[in-house]
Order: C-alpha cells, then structure tokens, then sequence
C-alpha cells in the first residue's frame, strides 16, 4: 500500500509542476482575460448588458468606462485556439486570420450611461476573425471579417 501513496504523490507532484493549459506562466493572465472578454459560446443577442456586467467588461481610459464595442465568439476553446495555430492563417506581425468562419455576438454600446449602467445591444453575424496571439495562444480580439 505504501507504494500506491507514493505513486499517487509523485503523480500529484508532477501534475502541479505542468502549467494551467501549457501555456507559461507570464501568458497566463492575459489568455484568461481572452476568455472572458471573448468566450461565449453561449451567448446571445439578448445576453449583451447581463454578460458584459457579470464579466466586468471596461474600458480603462476612457471618460464613462463603457468599452464600445465587445465580441463574443461563439466556439469553444480549442476552435478558438487553433486560429493561432493549423486553424488560422499568419496577417503579419502577431495576427492570425482564422480560416473557417465563426458564429459571433458583437455588442455595441447604445447609452451613453457610465460604468456599470451601459446598455448594450446585440448582432449575431458569422465572421472570420483576427486574433493577436503570443506562443500560439491567442491574447486579442483584433477584429472579424464579414463571411459573405
């Protein structure tokens, strides 16, 4: 029995000793910030103000702290990290255009209200889209190209 305990702790150890996703460690913070700005494969046209209100959604820097414009992605994680990789095609610089289109709801500002009472509403539209990715993981929603 002794051996099993001691397996277990060695796998527990080398477990904790791979980083959260693969991605390193100084990439973390700005992958999850992503995922809360941009995931949202559950969202929809109706979701706008609750979502960006739940996930605090601001726009530092500006006089109302209501960000313009916010894009939720409808896929889920691994088809939106796979534009950084097979699934997107280089733009220059850090961008990756994805190659096959995406469902997405982009919400806009509507009032002209200050932080946290801005009114959003929302669009759904099928778009490629422009991610900035660092190592292979994406860090930024650049934009989305209408699929036509």
């Amino acid at each position: 029995m002794e051996v099993h305990r001691s397996a277990v702790i060695l796998l527990l150890l080398l477990a904790a000793s791979f980083p959260a996703y693969g991605q390193p460690d100084d990439l973390k913070s700005r992958y999850l910030k992503f995922l809360i700005q941009h995931l949202g494969p559950q969202v929809s046209v109706q979701d706008c103000d609750n979502e960006i209100r739940k996930r605090d959604i601001t726009a530092a820097g500006t006089e109302n702290g209501c960000k313009e414009a916010n894009t939720f992605i409808q896929a889920n994680k691994n088809d939106i990290n796979a534009v950084c990789g097979n699934g997107g095609t280089p733009q220059g610089g850090n961008l990756f255009k994805s190659n096959q289109p995406f469902p997405v709801v982009t919400c806009k500002l509507q009032s002209g209200q200050r932080h946290p009472k801005c009114e959003y509403r929302g669009k759904r539209s099928t778009r490629y889209i422009v991610l900035g990715c660092d190592r292979g993981w994406p860090v930024h929603y650049e934009e989305g190209i209408i699929h036509e």
